[in-house]
């Protein structure tokens, strides 16, 4: 093969190409990931197995709000974790024994929960810190039952935005 054909392959093919899986890259590590749900703890809104596009969350605190769909790092469990917000800094969530969730005083209102618990406990959310719960609250082990229940807002590290697996329930989360 003669230099020319040589720079026009390496012009047409080689750097494009290159440049694709770079950019592939660069998206992959700063703009959004894809995550797999480890548990049931979010049935039936995500089921174990599935697998979630998710954005990498950078300054959480003024992007997140209550209901999101986060995935961050436990320290207590020592493993990545996909649940919904439920607290916000500085709030008081107080679940009763019918399950039912109390943001400073009024009702939330959680269309998303189909198996409810009966597990009541009573939190106030620090500064700099979320609540996290389970959708499948009577199958998920969550904040209620943590030794720390809340996580700071350094271990979140991105928002479940759309389920891409198994093909038949693709679509948007809510």
């Amino acid at each position: 093969m003669d230099q020319a054909k040589v720079k026009r392959v390496f012009k047409e093919w080689i750097l494009p190409f290159a440049i694709e899986i770079l950019v592939v890259f660069l998206l992959i590590k700063f703009v959004f990931f894809f995550a797999t749900v480890p548990t049931g703890s979010m049935i039936p809104t995500i089921n174990k197995g599935d697998w979630l596009f998710t954005l990498r969350m950078y300054n959480p605190e003024e992007n997140i709000q209550r209901g999101d769909i986060l995935v961050f790092e436990s320290d207590e469990l020592g493993e990545t974790l996909i649940k919904r917000v439920i607290g916000l800094p500085g709030e008081e969530v107080v679940v009763d024994d019918q399950g039912k969730v109390y943001i400073n005083g009024e009702l939330l209102d959680e269309p998303y929960v189909k198996n409810p618990s009966t597990t009541s406990g009573s939190f106030q959310v620090p500064e700099g810190c979320y609540l996290f719960f389970g959708d499948n609250r009577a199958g998920s082990y969550d904040a209620r039952d943590w030794e720390d229940p809340y996580i700071p807002a350094d271990k979140i590290i991105g928002k479940a935005v759309f389920k891409l697996w198994p093909l038949a329930q693709m679509g948007g989360l809510e």
